[in-house]
């Protein structure tokens, strides 16, 4: 479709002259492709924050704890309290061979405060006790020095892995913590961690065998929600704890989990989409309603040009154009002011220099999204146009 200079001179003056028209028309399709984009960005942004709450989780991976029971079983009654212990560790083992790590775990100061201390700075952290091979089940992401080994655990070394937050609040001048001494109280909670060698924990706390949670994950190809009522069988037989008490003994599969986040984060995608590409229909919608009105008032001017020779082919394009141009401005309006508040939102998530989520879409997306505004305007402008074509010299000269 080719248009000359002149046809486009007459684009722009259309435009001009119903410029309160074109702007409240214009603003439906700006809204529209600022609403698809900015929620394409957003979903993408709030998705990988998510993630990054797991970020080091084995997908296979299952976490096992005591409960309170829920139903009574060989003469117990229901609501008992039990503990796990290291026997339980043998026990999956031998009976859960689909298994590859299993790796138990203590928790310290249950209830309580606990502080570290580092010259005259302080935080309150929240201790656990592991063993090496906790890390093939929640892989660590160490800055300095290395996660804890098996010499830590059998000559019971004094030694620790801080948290992220607990560093920064204990080092703010960012310096190497290895082979610093850092003071601690062991009382209380909180959602930062100080990770120590199990069986530290096991001595601080006298704990003896008893274990708080045990983490495991499957062999490669291997289904956990397939295996899950085996290892809660095999736990809850151990302590006289009815197999099917989902309650009193916890089996947590974290397939569950992503496969709960996948399905939501694609319901958000699809919600988007109908949102954006209804919001943008809702705008062709009245870029064609603008332009059957533009027609209508522009009758004696189309049947003049079709009197001295404009063929239909002229008009449609003419008339299209116009669509596409009122529809384009507005849409690239509408992404480039997407993308700007995209472009905040993440600077407003960066954290030492490091991006913690990506809010901007692709270039390939933005591009799809200038596509379907374009396709949009030659829509909208197809109704008009034939009505354009339709309009014969005779009948424009006698309305006239």
């Amino acid at each position: 479709m080719r248009i000359d200079i002149d046809s486009y001179r007459e684009i722009l003056d259309t435009l001009t002259r119903n410029k309160s028209r074109s702007f409240l028309t214009g603003f439906g399709v700006f809204w529209g492709v600022f609403m698809l984009v900015a929620l394409m960005g957003g979903g993408q942004g709030l998705k990988e924050m998510l993630e990054r709450n797991f970020e080091g989780f084995a997908q296979n991976t299952a976490m096992i704890w005591a409960q309170q029971t829920t139903k009574p079983y060989k003469g117990f009654r229901k609501g008992r309290l039990w503990e796990m212990d290291y026997k339980d560790i043998e026990r999956l083992r031998q009976r859960v061979p689909e298994l590859d790590a299993i790796a138990p775990v203590l928790f310290g100061g249950w209830g309580r405060t606990n502080t570290a201390y580092y010259g005259d700075q302080s935080t309150q952290p929240r201790i656990q006790g592991v063993t090496p091979e906790y890390a093939n089940i929640v892989a660590p992401k160490m800055y300095y020095g290395r996660y804890i080994n098996d010499m830590d655990l059998n000559e019971h070394r004094k030694v620790c892995v801080l948290g992220k937050k607990i560093y920064k609040d204990l080092f703010k001048d960012g310096s190497d913590p290895c082979g610093k001494r850092i003071r601690m109280n062991f009382n209380g909670r909180n959602e930062e961690k100080i990770t120590l060698p199990l069986t530290l924990v096991q001595q601080t706390f006298n704990r003896g065998n008893q274990v708080d949670l045990i983490a495991v994950t499957g062999r490669p190809g291997v289904v956990m929600s397939k295996i899950t009522p085996r290892i809660r069988e095999t736990i809850a037989r151990a302590h006289y704890i009815d197999p099917t008490d989902e309650q009193g003994a916890m089996v947590f599969n974290t397939e569950v989990l992503f496969q709960m986040l996948d399905n939501l984060f694609k319901g958000v995608n699809f919600l988007t989409w109908l949102v954006g590409l209804g919001t943008l229909l809702a705008g062709a919608i009245g870029v064609s309603n603008i332009m059957m009105v533009t027609v209508r008032e522009r009758t004696t001017e189309i049947g003049i040009r079709r009197a001295i020779g404009a063929t239909p082919k002229m008009i449609l394009s003419q008339i299209i154009s116009e669509s596409i141009v009122l529809t384009l401005v507005a849409g690239m309006t509408g992404i480039l002011m997407a993308v700007l508040i995209l472009q905040m939102l993440e600077l407003a998530n960066t954290e030492d220099g490091i991006l913690a989520a990506h809010f901007q879409i692709g270039f390939w997306t933005a591009l799809f999204a200038a596509f379907v505004v374009s396709a949009m305007g030659v829509l909208a402008g197809l109704a008009p146009a034939a009505r354009a074509m339709s309009i014969k010299p005779v009948d424009a000269m006698r309305d006239e």
